[in-house]
Order: structure tokens, then sequence, then C-alpha cells
């Protein structure tokens, strides 16, 4: 049994290998078959998205993307109609909500298309009756303008990874990111929770 398994699996594998091998011989020639100036065509267009990305992080960095940073209650409207995509943070002053800030900080730099922004709850009586804020931390997952939440009350040994996944299910970050940095290997190296990196430094109110 275990030899007939074996030898279905490297059929398997051998298949695959082969659809591999098929698609990167047919980009070859594909390739190959260009002209000179349907390879500068190509090169122009390369360019183009190129520049227009660097225009479009140069317009999100303006508004303040890239950082994590907090502000006033009667700010928050504006941003959130400034930003297509913005992640707010109901915030006290208490270890989970500390925990929290230190997620928020590593994914406003890793995804600069979104804005990533703090409110203070207790000052911001207006906004957390209106938005009915109850239970701290909470994020305020905010897209075209349209406030979705995701509360996380009590909660403070997830990884900054796992909140990335959560809040990217609302489409309100890009999991493939947008920023400077490579997410891909710093979630890897951000899979631990926060909560955990800093045992032995917690003062929880």
């Amino acid at each position: 049994m275990d030899g007939v398994i074996g030898q279905i699996l490297e059929k398997q594998v051998l298949s695959a290998a082969k659809a591999v091998e098929d698609k990167l011989d047919e980009q070859i020639a594909a390739l190959e078959r260009l002209d000179p100036d349907d390879i500068e065509a190509l090169r122009e267009r390369r360019i183009l998205q190129m520049r227009r990305a660097a225009e479009r992080r140069a317009k999100w960095r303006a508004l303040g993307h890239g950082e994590y940073t907090e502000v006033p209650e009667k700010e928050f409207f504006s941003a959130a109609k400034a930003s297509e995509r913005m992640v707010c943070h109901f915030y006290r002053d208490n270890w989970p909500c500390k925990v929290m800030d230190k997620h928020m900080s590593i994914l406003a730099k890793q995804h600069v298309e979104t804005r990533f922004i703090k409110v203070h709850a207790e000052k911001a009586p207006f906004l957390t009756e209106k938005l009915r804020v109850v239970v701290l931390p909470t994020l305020a997952l905010v897209k075209n303008a349209k406030v979705g939440f995701d509360e996380l009350g009590g909660k403070d040994d997830f990884s900054t990874e796992d909140l990335e996944e959560r809040i990217a299910k609302a489409q309100v970050i890009f999991l493939d990111g947008e920023g400077p940095a490579n997410p891909s290997k710093q979630a890897a190296a951000s899979k631990r929770s926060v909560r955990q990196s800093d045992t032995g430094n917690s003062d929880s109110d």
C-alpha cells in the first residue's frame, strides 16, 4: 500500500513540476517574440506605474499615513473623510490599550495605504456615545467614511499578524501592504505577541 501511495505522490509531483516548466517555457517564448518597440513599451508602462505608485504614497504620507498618531475628538471625522481607509484605536490608559498601541505602531509603518490613529475615549464623550464605543480597546475600521468595529476588550495575547489579518478581512488594509517595508517578512518576525515580548515590563492599571 505504501508503495502505491508513493507512486501516486511521485506522479503528482512530476505533473506539477511539468506544468510549472511548461508555463516558464511559454513566458520565455513570449519574451523572445518581443521586438525592441514592444520592450520599450513595456519599460515605459512600468515606469509610469512606478511613478503613479510613488505619487500615491507621497499623497498618503502628506495625510499622516505611515505613522501612528493621536488626534482630538473634533478631528476624527475630517480624518475619516480625508483618507479612504483608516483604523482608529479608542483607548484609555490601561495595559490592554498599551499592547494595542504597540501593534498599531507596527502596522502603521507596514501599511502606508491606511491611516492609523488613536483617540482617548474618556476625552471624546460625543464620539464614543455616537459610535457606541463601550469596550476598550476598540478599533474603528473606516473605509470610504463608513465605520465598522472590531472589539478586542480584555484580550492582549494576540500577535500583530493576527490583528493584521482581522483588519484585512474588513478590507481596510492590503495584506501585501504598500509601505517601504516587506510585510511578509516583518509579519513573521512579529508573529510572537507583543505582550509576550514585553513580559516583565507590564504596568497594568
